[in-house]
């Protein structure tokens, strides 16, 4: 892999890590929900999904789910409706600013590993990652070299690049939160990424393997 491909790959990744999509929107949601810094290990849960992810492609899971659509469809189905799950429970949140600012919410409540949890599970709830990775990172690959080490730097860029950008909408969200005061800001909000996480389940339930 030349100094060249390296940053193409690079210009590649922080444009589709900036595309806004279920990692950034939760990103932004938690930490309008707990603030900033404890929405960092919802982040943390995001990224871990990512890195399983890119690892599972290079293995070739990627292939297996293209070549067996049956189980494609089940995590498909299974990533979907924990979308729309959380879509659901963004609607039925509260309206209220003090009970996601003062303690007196549950997300306010959640520990760090529930914060971890909830971020892996919206990281891997979408199955097109798999082979989405398994056919973007050959692309960057030169295969006459040894393979493992280029996948190392192109792993690394993907990560630190989509780790750049949840903190981007995390700070966003926590800017955010001082403009959610009112109780009808606050309800659109949370309508809004109830709509949003309902329409990524939407896509990702029409996907095809």
């Amino acid at each position: 892999m030349t100094m060249q491909t390296w940053w193409l790959f690079v210009v590649t990744v922080f444009f589709i890590s900036a595309t806004p999509g279920p990692n950034m929107m939760h990103a932004l949601s938690r930490s309008v929900q707990v603030g900033f810094r404890r929405s960092t290990a919802a982040m943390a849960g995001c990224i871990s999904a990512l890195f399983l992810a890119l690892v599972l492609s290079m293995v070739g899971i990627g292939a297996v789910l293209a070549a067996m659509p049956r189980l494609f469809d089940v995590i498909r189905y299974a990533g979907a409706a924990y979308l729309v799950y959380l879509g659901i429970k963004a609607w039925r949140s509260s309206d209220d600013a003090t009970d996601a600012t003062s303690g007196g919410g549950s997300e306010s409540r959640a520990s760090a590993w529930s914060l971890y949890r909830n971020g892996f599970l919206v990281g891997i709830s979408n199955p097109k990652l798999l082979l989405f990775a398994a056919a973007f990172f050959p692309q960057f690959i030169d295969h006459h070299k040894p393979v493992l080490p280029q996948f190392g730097i192109l792993l690394v860029t993907y990560l630190f690049s989509d780790t750049l950008w949840l903190s981007v909408y995390g700070i966003g969200g926590h800017s955010l939160s001082r403009f959610l005061s009112r109780r009808p800001v606050r309800r659109a909000f949370n309508r809004l990424t109830a709509i949003v996480f309902v329409a990524f389940g939407v896509v990702i339930l029409r996907a095809k393997a």
